[in-house]
């Protein structure tokens, strides 16, 4: 069975997180904002009572080394919102800025919100992305009829996380899962987290996979 699993955002805790799954050899792919990343760290949002905070730009390389990268767009906004030309511009300058980052392709696409229609599907194509993420869907077939449509089966902090893991085992050789690392509010969930992790990696029939595996 593949194991895909994908995070977005690119905050601070990303770090903690790559530093779990390189431990574990497991790959994962990260969905980023090129546009949101200043100098310095910065202030993302408020989590409750817990402040989030993205990377500084020069930390991007490292942390994410040996991880696929995608695009989660320039500035993370509802993409079914927008106007054309600014829809292609979200789209096209994050893609060029990470290829320039990162000095490799960026293939993959993440919907912000998941927010999606057949208008800004045709537009990531046209862009050049070959996949892309939208929200999870439990009884989603694999291999996907399009690639601009990949259905993740769950969230990683899924109460039924393993009930599916187990039912995507016995049917159609793929589970893939999705988060943001500061889900993670406390040790004890982080402790959990590479408990899964590992477990993952000890599984004999499980063999973890870039988003970008399953199409090229």
């Amino acid at each position: 069975m593949k194991i895909m699993q994908s995070w977005d955002d690119g905050i601070v805790s990303d770090i903690r997180l790559a530093e779990i799954l390189r431990r574990h050899q497991a790959k994962a792919s990260f969905c980023l904002t090129p546009g949101l990343y200043d100098e310095d760290r910065s202030l993302g949002w408020m989590d409750d009572d817990r402040e989030v905070w993205r990377l500084a730009r020069h930390e991007l390389i490292d942390v994410y080394q040996g991880f696929e990268i995608c695009s989660h767009s320039m500035t993370h906004p509802y993409l079914t919102d927008l106007s054309a030309d600014r829809l292609d511009w979200e789209l096209r300058t994050s893609k060029r800025i990470l290829e320039e980052i990162f000095q490799r392709p960026v293939r993959g696409f993440c919907y912000p919100f998941h927010a999606c229609n057949d208008f800004v599907k045709e537009a990531v194509h046209r862009a050049g992305y070959r996949w892309a993420r939208g929200r999870e869907q439990p009884d989603g077939l694999y291999p996907y009829a399009d690639p601009l449509e990949l259905h993740p089966s769950c969230h990683f902090l899924d109460e039924d996380f393993w009930e599916k893991y187990e039912r995507w085992r016995r049917g159609n050789g793929l589970f893939a899962f999705w988060g943001h690392s500061y889900e993670m509010k406390d040790e004890a969930m982080w402790a959990d987290f590479e408990v899964m992790i590992e477990r993952i990696s000890l599984d004999p029939d499980a063999e973890w996979v870039f988003a970008g595996d399953l199409f090229f």
